[in-house]
C-alpha cells in the first residue's frame, strides 16, 4: 500500500561566525571571480559591499570600513579576525556587520501573546516586516524583539507579509530550531485562520461558504505581484465565512474568513483579486502603487487571526489568537482612496 513521503526537511543555514548584535545578524560577502583569477583584498571587498548597498547609512564609509578591520569585526569563516590587505580567492566568503540606514517608524506596538522556552509569539502590527530585507531592516519584527527581550537567538518560525497583522510565531532555542520550522513547512500541519475585508458582494455574485479555492500559483523573483496559471493547484483556501457589514455609512463592506491549506507568497490576496474581491488597502492587488503612496492611517485589511498546532517537541495542542479588532473600513472621506 503506497504510503505519503514525510515532508523534506528544509536545509539549514550555515552558522555565522559573528554572534548578533543589536539584533542584526552578520552579513556575508563573497569574493567575486573564477578559480585562477587575481584574489581581492578584504579591505576592497568590504568596501565594495558598503558602496553597493542600495539603502546606505550616509555616514558610513572609508572611517566606518576601517574601523570593523580595527575592532576586529571582519572574520573568515572559521571567525580569525582579518586584516586590511588579507587576499581572498575567489569563492572566499567573509563576515561582517553591515549599519543600517535610518528607518522611519511607521509600525505601531507589537504586544507579546505568550512567552515560553520554546516560543515568543507576538501580534504583528501591519507595515512591519517579519526579517530584514530591503530598506526594511532594523524596522522589522525579529530585530524589534531581539532588542526588547535582549535575546540574539529568536528567530521566526514562519513569515507574514509586511503588510499582514496578526500572529506571528518565533522560536526561542536553537535546539529546537528545526523542529517548529518544519513544523510550519508542512501544508496543514498548522491551522492558520486569517480575516479579510473587501468591498461588499452582490447578491448571487458569490457560491454559499463555505467553499474552497484552487488555484495554481507562481511567483518570480524581482517582480512584485504573483500571479495565477495554469496548471496543479498549489494553492489552497477555504472560504469559511463571507459576513457583510451593515453596521456604518457608505458602501457596504465583506468580512471574509479564510482559512489557507498550503502557504504560497500573497496566496490569500491572489485568491481574493482573482475572485474580483481585492482586500482594502492592498497596494498591490490590483495595481502596483508607487512606494511613496503608502500610508501608516490606511492599512491593508487582512489579519491573521489565529494558529493552532500540535506543538512538535512536547505533542500538546497550541493556539495563539490575535487580540486585534478586525479589519475596519473607513469612509473615503476619511481614509482617502483605499
Amino acid at each position: 500500500m503506497p504510503t505519503t513521503p514525510p515532508p523534506a526537511r528544509r536545509r539549514r543555514r550555515r552558522l555565522a561566525p559573528l554572534p548578533i548584535r543589536d539584533g542584526l545578524n552578520p552579513s556575508r560577502v563573497r569574493a567575486p571571480g573564477a578559480p585562477g583569477d587575481a584574489p581581492v583584498t578584504a579591505m576592497d571587498l568590504v568596501t565594495a559591499a558598503v558602496e553597493g548597498q542600495t539603502h546606505r547609512h550616509p555616514d558610513d564609509g572609508p572611517a566606518t570600513v576601517a574601523a570593523r578591520f580595527a575592532e576586529g569585526a571582519v572574520v573568515d569563516a572559521n571567525a580569525r579576525p582579518l586584516a586590511p590587505d588579507a587576499p581572498l580567492r575567489p569563492g572566499t566568503d567573509i563576515w561582517f556587520y553591515r549599519l543600517p540606514a535610518p528607518e522611519p517608524t511607521i509600525a505601531g506596538p507589537m504586544p507579546i501573546l505568550h512567552r515560553d522556552r520554546d516560543l515568543v509569539v507576538v501580534d504583528k502590527p501591519p507595515f512591519l516586516a517579519t526579517t530584514p530585507r530591503g530598506r526594511h531592516i532594523t524596522e522589522s519584527a525579529v530585530v524589534r524583539l531581539r532588542r526588547e527581550l535582549d535575546d540574539g537567538d529568536l528567530i521566526p518560525a514562519h513569515r507574514l507579509d509586511r503588510l499582514t497583522s496578526g500572529v506571528l510565531v518565533f522560536v526561542a532555542r536553537p535546539e529546537v530550531r528545526g523542529a517548529y520550522q518544519d513544523l510550519f513547512a508542512d501544508p496543514g500541519a498548522v491551522v492558520k485562520h486569517y480575516e479579510a475585508r473587501t468591498r461588499r458582494p452582490a447578491p448571487g455574485e458569490l457560491p454559499d461558504a463555505p467553499f474552497t479555492l484552487r488555484t495554481r500559483q507562481e511567483k518570480t523573483r524581482g517582480i512584485l505581484q504573483a500571479r495565477t496559471v495554469t496548471g496543479e493547484p498549489n494553492a489552497i483556501t477555504v472560504v469559511e465565512d463571507v459576513s457583510l457589514d451593515d453596521g456604518h455609512p457608505g458602501p457596504g463592506t465583506a468580512l471574509w474568513r479564510l482559512r489557507p491549506i498550503t502557504g504560497r507568497t500573497h496566496q490569500l490576496r491572489l485568491h481574493l483579486h482573482d475572485l474580483g474581491f481585492p482586500i482594502l488597502g492592498d497596494p498591490l492587488y490590483p495595481d502596483v502603487l508607487p512606494a511613496d503612496a503608502e500610508d501608516p492611517a490606511r492599512p491593508m485589511h487582512l489579519l491573521c487571526r489565529e494558529l493552532s498546532f500540535d506543538d512538535p517537541t512536547t505533542g500538546r495542542r497550541r493556539t495563539f489568537r490575535s487580540r486585534r479588532g478586525s479589519p475596519t473600513w473607513r469612509r473615503p472621506d476619511i481614509m482617502g482612496n483605499m
